[in-house]
């Protein structure tokens, strides 16, 4: 549930000139069901500043769709100033070096995934969508990366581990918990998306945090206590009496359903392959029995595979030709969405989507 909180907008300015005409018209627009609206102005006329002024009027989350990491980082800081009490997230693309899957038919060449993924981008981003989560005072701002598909929000929220003060809940449970949602136990290399157990204590560090962890007590079989903690010198900085671990990554298969998952790829890999067969194609039925068997095992034994992104649609139950869920669907309803610079970045988003989609064509 999300928590009820109010944008409060915080600067020693007040909109002038044509700022307070636009803000007026903007918000009229927004609360009367104005599908999309285009604001102009030179740079240094205080675009910023104006998109800041309405999100502040409406009371809504905000998507601030940005062509780059470097405007989104400099739009993310230029936000974080008016809005201090309130989130201001940064969500782009966390590969520092991304090859992407890929199949040249004319000299049947198979191009490997290769990736280099950047920590801090992946907490920014797991930051993002806990926050999300957490209250409905948010903005978020990102790149085009958030068109590109992220694990269901529904089963990402649902598999979030909720622990109170006084709760009656054996320290092995939440252990189990954890590694259900891919934290991997570390004792001694304490990193993100790890915990540690020491006696009636539990350390966790979660997923979307840099160098604050969590430290759960135990008293038997129940929590006594819970401080937020500095992982470089130990010292305890908060004592919380609830809180909510987010999992460790956005594609969360949950126990119930992964047999059930499983069998449906198999299913739809016995017709695949049978249809390769019969069209005589079988170094194609061979190839796919020996990707798909390996993936299958790989997530019965570790709860992930790589390029798991490629069976969300089994994950999520979506049918055939079904979108797959984005940021966008980790946001309410009635967020709003705002296009810096929409002369780049809309040509950007069409080019990226359809070069994507030509791409995944050419590989199945």
């Amino acid at each position: 549930m999300r928590e009820k909180r109010r944008f409060e907008l915080v600067s020693k300015y007040s909109p002038c000139g044509d700022q307070e005409d636009a803000i007026s018209k903007l918000t009229d627009g927004i609360l009367s069901g104005e599908r999309t609206q285009v604001l102009l102005g030179v740079t240094g006329s205080g675009k910023t500043f104006t998109m800041a002024n309405v999100i502040n009027r409406v009371q809504r989350p905000a998507l601030i769709m940005a062509h780059n990491k470097t405007l989104a980082a400099q739009l993310c800081n230029e936000f974080r100033e008016p809005f201090p009490n309130n989130r201001v997230e940064y969500f782009v693309s966390y590969y520092d070096y991304y090859q992407p899957e890929a199949y040249i038919p004319r000299s049947d060449t198979y191009i490997e995934k290769e990736m280099e993924v950047n920590d801090e981008i992946d907490k920014l981003r797991h930051s993002a969508t806990s926050s999300l989560g957490e209250r409905n005072d948010v903005i978020v701002v990102a790149s085009v990366s958030c068109i590109y598909g992220l694990g269901a929000p529904e089963d990402y929220y649902r598999s979030v581990v909720s622990i109170r003060e006084g709760e009656n809940i054996d320290r092995d449970s939440v252990i189990d918990k954890l590694v259900a949602i891919q934290y991997k136990r570390s004792d001694i290399d304490f990193v993100r998306s790890t915990f540690r157990a020491r006696g009636d204590f539990l350390e966790v560090f979660p997923a979307s945090a840099s160098n604050i962890a969590l430290r759960i007590e135990f008293f038997d079989d129940v929590v006594e206590r819970m401080v937020e903690f500095d992982i470089v010198t130990g010292k305890a900085i908060n004592v919380v009496n609830h809180v909510a671990i987010f999992p460790a990554s956005h594609y969360v298969v949950g126990s119930d359903k992964l047999e059930k998952t499983l069998e449906e790829i198999r299913e739809d890999m016995i017709d695949q392959e049978r249809f390769f067969t019969e069209s005589g194609k079988l170094i194609e039925a061979q190839r796919i029995k020996e990707r798909v068997s390996y993936d299958m095992e790989m997530m019965r034994e570790m709860g992930y595979c790589s390029g798991i992104e490629n069976y969300s649609r089994y994950f999520d139950g979506r049918k055939p030709g079904e979108p797959p869920f984005t940021l966008m669907d980790y946001f309410p309803d009635d967020f709003i969405i705002f296009v810096d610079e929409s002369h780049i970045t809309l040509p950007q988003v069409r080019g990226m989507y359809n070069g994507d989609r030509a791409r995944k064509t050419n590989l199945v």
